[in-house]
């Protein structure tokens, strides 16, 4: 009878004190230039794999709103959700305890469906919760499997967890304030949007329709998906300046006269007064794009005259952005433009009024920018 070979188990070494300061050292700097929530929780699952020597690591966070736990295994799977209180990681998590064993299917707590699911045989646990500064638990890490011969986690491992929770508590705390405070920088925007469109002619669609066409453009044109964001959430701040023209001129219903008409330009230059102080990104993008979304790419426009590439590529997109958006809506003093209509003049002024290539990706674009249309159409053009 043959004798049947089996393949010897690859079992893994711990770390020695000098590949353990490196893996600490590598990954904390990934960590500190890091301000996106997905992406440091995903570094700091694998800071914590590699440091325990475990199959699998995850960061679990707290959502209060939903009473819910969630993870991120990898930035192209999505969220992992869970109720609070549920499984070995929100019995740590609730309790505020360590939890430490060998053979998960021994305890209770353990939920075995997901590895009937995958396949997966989970052995031992190691789960830690971490707190915030001001010492409430706001999450756990969870190793799954140690790697070593020994196959499961020592007193050793338990420090090193722990010292990859106390950190990464501070530093997820320390994100999310930053993701907060972007957030609530992008409603001020908005609100501020709204109030300098609201003392015009526009209605308040207008500011979100050309916070989308400008996304849909910026992407188009090869903008990171963190730029064209940030175009999107400074765009409702094109008109800003508004709020220092005279409600005579704003709402006047007929044409203005040559001197109304140099008051109203002055708006450019007056959002960009109002923002360019700012040290904030978000805020000196919205500065560039009150400033620039009437210049034209042939010198004629306002307040500067800059011609082409002078111009930002912020106020290329926006300006494009603008004009249709203002063409395509109905108001109480004008009827919208045709599709038809709309597209023979942005070819008419490709190389004039707008930059060619933003004129170009416009129209390879223009099913996605109609969809925004219909999406945020004003309730003017549905009575």
């Amino acid at each position: 009878m043959e004798e049947i070979q089996i393949e010897p188990v690859a079992y893994k070494l711990d770390l020695s004190p000098e590949q353990m300061l490196k893996i600490i050292f590598e990954y904390t700097a990934k960590i500190a230039n890091e301000k996106k929530l997905e992406t440091v929780l995903v570094l700091m699952a694998n800071l914590g794999r590699e440091m325990v020597v475990a199959d699998r690591c995850t960061v679990w966070l707290i959502d209060a709103a939903r009473n819910e736990l969630f993870t991120v295994v990898a930035l192209d799977a999505g969220e992992i959700r869970i109720p609070y209180g549920s499984g070995l990681v929100g019995n740590a998590i609730s309790t505020g305890q360590p939890i430490f064993i060998d053979d998960a299917y021994e305890d209770p707590r353990h939920n075995p469906d997901h590895d009937k699911l995958t396949g997966y045989r989970t052995r031992s646990i190691m789960t830690i919760p971490f707190r915030n500064n001001q010492g409430e638990v706001i999450g756990a890490y969870q190793a799954i499997n140690k790697l070593t011969e020994k196959q499961s986690f020592s007193a050793m491992d338990m420090e090193y967890l722990s010292l990859a929770a106390a950190y990464s508590g501070k530093s997820l705390e320390s994100t999310m304030l930053h993701a907060e405070i972007i957030e609530t920088q992008k409603e001020i925007i908005l609100a501020m949007g709204y109030i300098g469109e609201g003392r015009s002619k526009e209605t308040g669609n207008h500011v979100k329709r050309v916070a989308q066409y400008s996304y849909i453009l910026a992407i188009g044109l090869g903008m990171s998906e963190s730029e064209a964001d940030m175009l999107r959430s400074a765009s409702p701040m094109h008109d800003i300046g508004k709020v220092a023209i005279p409600d005579a001129i704003l709402q006047k219903p007929g044409k203005l006269t040559p001197e109304e008409y140099e008051q109203m330009k002055e708006h450019a230059t007056i959002g960009y007064r109002l923002l360019r102080k700012s040290k904030r990104q978000l805020l000196q993008a919205a500065a560039i794009v009150a400033w620039q979304h009437h210049e034209k790419w042939d010198g004629t426009g306002y307040p500067q005259g800059l011609v082409g590439e002078s111009i930002h590529i912020y106020g290329r997109i926006t300006a494009l952005a603008d004009v249709f958006d203002a063409l395509s809506s109905s108001r109480v003093y004008k009827e919208a433009w045709s599709l038809e209509r709309i597209l023979a003049l942005v070819n008419e002024e490709r190389g004039r009024h707008f930059d060619p290539r933003v004129v170009d990706v416009f129209l390879e674009q223009l099913p996605s920018i109609l969809e925004v249309k219909e999406l945020y159409k004003d309730l003017l053009e549905t009575e």
